[in-house]
């Protein structure tokens, strides 16, 4: 059985073809049964502590991921969540890869979210607002990038000097590939809020930022920073404006105060969203290209989900095992190709010039 790292994941991966993975992994048939989330310290108020088993199968492999969050690890210099996964065939069972979890999380996290906007956010998209400045922030970055013709990143964070060393870090690493995107730091976020076309927020914030009076006509908002039912990243009236889907409709349902908080309140039912990712692929029947839209074509094309230029859509997505399979599979395959390859590659023989021995 292989182990594969971090690096190997990292190696292994990119996001166009992982986001198409996801898109045609969720269109087809799988089984993905509701996740098992365990609180570690129920008795004690505040206390986030969780560990979690999350399984799926579809026709070829198996898979399950475990993982621990630990919230205050971040107070002591800690890893906020470890995770491990294994992969297992389908046909006969045997294991095939222990993978690591974080990095596959990271990676089908960000690749979900760009894959919700190639479904849902128009495809004249061009200003995206992430809010957020963690790990997932560059990951983040480049799988929107992928899906829509994006021209101008703004980036805001509870800390101005860690959104500035991440604007530092994109400029890095996203203007040699992109050479006309601009990317700012903004502090006024209800200005921000109102000017963008594409909102991601993966800030785990308690209260909420994103506020529904704020957000424009044809807007589509993406969150994905909180599990907690008693916290949330948005209002409600947002919640009751959008076009609401979700990532998994059972998870949402028990992790999500975005959604459960408003069904609380009286404003919105579980009957109203509109589908599932799953839905969503099913439906699109289409291949992850539209970064390449001309300007003309991208002008008039709606994603098939969105009824109307100025529907105002949010996708809340809190995480599914289906999507860990698909990125192991992904990383697998590819390494077990590279593998090969290398076996297949011809093997040079230095050989020793004119009287030359050796001993």
């Amino acid at each position: 059985m292989l182990t594969l790292s971090a690096a190997d994941v990292a190696a292994h991966l990119d996001y166009p073809s992982l986001i198409n993975a996801l898109n045609q992994g969720f269109a087809g048939d799988f089984s993905a049964p509701p996740r098992q989330l365990y609180a570690l310290s129920p008795d004690k108020t505040g206390n986030h502590d969780a560990f979690a088993l999350l399984p799926a199968w579809n026709d070829r492999y198996i898979s399950v991921k475990a993982f621990t969050y630990l919230p205050d690890n971040g107070q002591h210099n800690l890893p906020v969540l470890h995770s491990q996964l294994m992969l297992f065939a389908r046909k006969s069972g045997a294991p095939l890869a222990f993978i690591d979890g974080v990095s596959v999380t990271c990676a089908r996290t960000a690749a979900v979210s760009a894959l919700a906007a190639f479904h849902l956010a128009r495809s004249d998209s061009h200003t995206l607002l992430l809010l957020g400045t963690g790990n997932l922030a560059m990951p983040l970055l480049r799988a929107h990038l992928s899906v829509r013709p994006l021209r101008r990143i703004l980036l805001w964070g509870r800390s101005l000097q860690k959104a500035q060393q991440l604007q530092q870090q994109a400029m890095s690493e996203l203007l040699p590939l992109y050479p006309k995107l601009g990317i700012v730091v903004v502090e006024d976020l209800a200005q921000a809020q109102s000017n963008s076309d594409i909102i991601v927020s993966a800030t785990g914030s308690a209260e909420p930022l994103l506020f529904g009076a704020r957000i424009k006509p044809g807007s589509h908002v993406d969150l994905l920073g909180n599990h907690n039912v008693d916290k949330r990243e948005c209002d409600s009236a947002l919640v009751q404006k959008a076009r609401v889907f979700v990532d998994d409709k059972n998870n949402v349902l028990k992790e999500a105060g975005e959604l459960l908080l408003p069904i609380a309140e009286g404003c919105f039912k579980a009957t109203d969203i509109q589908a599932d990712l799953a839905t969503l692929c099913r439906e699109g029947h289409a291949t992850i290209t539209a970064a390449c839209l001309t300007e003309q074509a991208a002008a008039t094309a709606l994603p098939p989900a969105r009824q109307s230029y100025n529907d105002i859509t949010l996708f809340k997505s809190v995480g599914t095992a289906l999507s860990d399979l698909l990125c192991a599979a992904l990383v697998l395959e590819r390494y077990q190709q590279a593998l090969m390859l290398q076996e297949l590659a011809p093997k040079v023989v230095v050989q020793p010039e004119p009287g030359h021995t050796t001993a």
